[in-house]
């Protein structure tokens, strides 16, 4: 599944994690000691955020741009060299675009979140009735919300592009790893299936997840400091009173019993999802011997083999009924959560409608950071059971004991064959 995309892949991610904790901890270190003596000139600490494309060509946006593409180049020639590989252009380089791409996208949020500030407030103005407000003052609002979104519009198309190719490139490098092992997997249930389908599907969804959780930590170190600074609007909350970052803490809990409280709840899925396709691929291959021979796929056999798909099925829905109503609820209490701590805070006037909107928006993309997990639990489910079904290829190659359900396949065919 690695192996045949990335170089090493134990060492390459043991060395990609430690590259990643390295240029991280240098650049929050000494990051900007070093920018400035190239010749940056950054803003003072705490200037406000530039509202609008100018924000992309800031001393601090082109810096971290230009550290970043060195920081890639470094570690693309090292591993090029230590361990060349025929993908490595793709699995190295394309998945660096994939994150730079994801990092652009969270700071269109950033500048769009700064954005809400003064034009809530000056919609809070009008409202007032005063005359201090005027059309052209909010048509020119939305002018630069124009500005700062249209780029971003045709940017997301020609992103999707390259998602897919590079999602083809790794089904394709598993496609070819595995028909050079044809000879070691073919025995293996469903063989044909899994080098067709879950191939596709598998690098579809590592990908997408992989996104997914990239784009949530960089939201989580780009709204962090944000939610962070607007905390200081909110001196009390129900319950817990008055403590530091009030509204650093509250996301942060309530992400984290988000996340335990689904995967308590669709513990069993997993199991239930890769149970789900052997009995479909078993009904399958039954039906398929019964286009070969007259002998194969009587009417008994497949009664009973669409009866283990059948029941198979039921307990799924069982059991999604209730992982989705504990989901749902969630989500919707989620929607409310940080009203019913901010209303002491917004009754008392110490907010504006500006600032009421930006702290929303800011908590929810750091809780939305936080709550990965309950976001994407379901697909995570579904990657589980393609894993499974590709480990059988894992083990056979690698002349590995087979998954204890791959064993019960094959000795299930020998006794037929007797």
């Amino acid at each position: 599944m690695f192996e045949s995309f990335f170089p090493k892949p134990k060492m390459f991610f043991l060395t990609l994690g430690g590259w990643t904790a390295f240029v991280i901890a240098l650049y929050y270190s000494f990051g900007k000691s070093i920018g400035t003596f190239l010749g940056f000139n950054f803003s003072e600490e705490g200037a406000a955020t530039v509202i609008g494309l100018g924000y992309f060509v800031t001393p601090e946006f082109l810096w971290f741009d230009i550290y970043y593409l060195l920081s890639t180049l470094v570690f693309y020639g090292f591993w090029s060299r230590f361990s060349p590989h025929k993908w490595q252009n793709w699995s190295i380089l394309g998945s660096s675009l994939l994150i730079l791409m994801a990092y652009l996208t969270v700071q269109v949020s950033v500048v769009i979140n700064a954005w809400y500030g003064p034009f809530y407030n000056d919609i809070q103005k009008a409202l007032g009735g005063g005359g201090e407000v005027s059309a052209s003052d909010l048509y020119g609002h939305l002018q630069i919300f124009c500005i700062i979104v249209f780029p971003y519009i045709v940017f997301v198309p020609l992103k999707l592009f390259f998602t897919s190719h590079f999602v083809f490139r790794w089904r394709n490098a598993m496609n070819d790893y595995y028909l050079e092992k044809w000879s070691k997997v073919r025995e293996i249930e469903g063989a044909s299936q899994r080098i067709q389908e879950d191939t596709m599907r598998f690098s579809g969804i590592m990908q997408g997840l992989g996104i997914s959780m990239v784009d949530s930590f960089m939201t989580l170190i780009s709204f962090l400091p944000v939610l962070s600074a607007l905390s200081v609007h909110v001196e009390e909350m129900p319950l817990v009173g008055s403590i530091p970052y009030p509204l650093v803490t509250l996301a942060i809990l309530w992400s984290v019993f988000g996340t335990f409280l689904l995967i308590f709840a669709g513990i069993k899925l997993p199991g239930l999802e890769f149970k789900n396709q052997r009995v479909e691929a078993a009904f399958r291959k039954e039906l398929v011997h019964g286009e070969d021979s007259s002998d194969r796929a009587d009417p008994q056999s497949l009664v009973q083999l669409f009866n283990n798909v059948r029941r198979n099925y039921f307990r799924i829905y069982f059991h999604f009924a209730y992982f989705n109503l504990v989901r749902y609820l969630y989500l919707q209490a989620d929607n409310v959560i940080v009203y019913i701590f901010l209303i002491p805070t917004i009754v008392s006037g110490r907010i504006t409608l500006g600032i009421m909107n930006q702290i929303l928006r800011a908590f929810g993309q750091v809780a939305s950071s936080f709550q990965f997990l309950v976001n994407s639990w379901t697909t995570i489910i579904d990657l589980i059971s393609i894993y499974k079904r590709l480990q059988a290829f894992e083990a056979s190659i690698h002349g590995g004991a087979l998954p204890k359900i791959d064993q019960e396949f094959i000795k299930s065919e020998a006794i037929d064959d007797n």
